[in-house]
């Protein structure tokens, strides 16, 4: 998918491709279930999850894998082994399909989000 122009998630996930939309629908309801406190947004035209206006949490639909974006480093850090095996950009944990997508690490990273208030560094 090309950077949305859609004006909320209901619209993005909507224009997305329909073999991806349950995938993606389900990375929405785990934010939203396991971000209190934050708000949903759209950025950069992707979903995002901010609190106190910065967004620390994002994901997408790439052409050629689902991305999940984890901007805080402290949370990447806590979970060092845990990714080590995955295909991790600097921020960016790449999944190559829907079916590839681990939602268990996926809640734990949100969860530690969650818990880890303060500056992003």
């Amino acid at each position: 998918m090309v950077q949305s122009r859609a004006k909320d998630v209901d619209g993005y996930l909507a224009e997305a491709p329909e073999e991806r939309r349950d995938a993606l629908g389900r990375l929405r309801r785990l934010c939203l279930s396991e971000l209190a406190g934050f708000d949903e947004v759209m950025a950069y035209g992707m979903p995002a999850y901010e609190r106190a206006g910065v967004a620390e949490i994002a994901f997408a639909s790439q052409k050629r894998h689902i991305s999940f974006y984890l901007m805080r480093s402290d949370v990447r850090d806590a979970f060092e082994e845990r990714l080590s095996g995955q295909d991790m950009g600097k921020s960016c944990l790449r999944f190559p399909g829907p079916g590839s997508i681990d939602f268990d690490l996926v809640r734990d990273l949100l969860k530690a989000t969650a818990a880890s208030p303060g500056p992003i560094r």
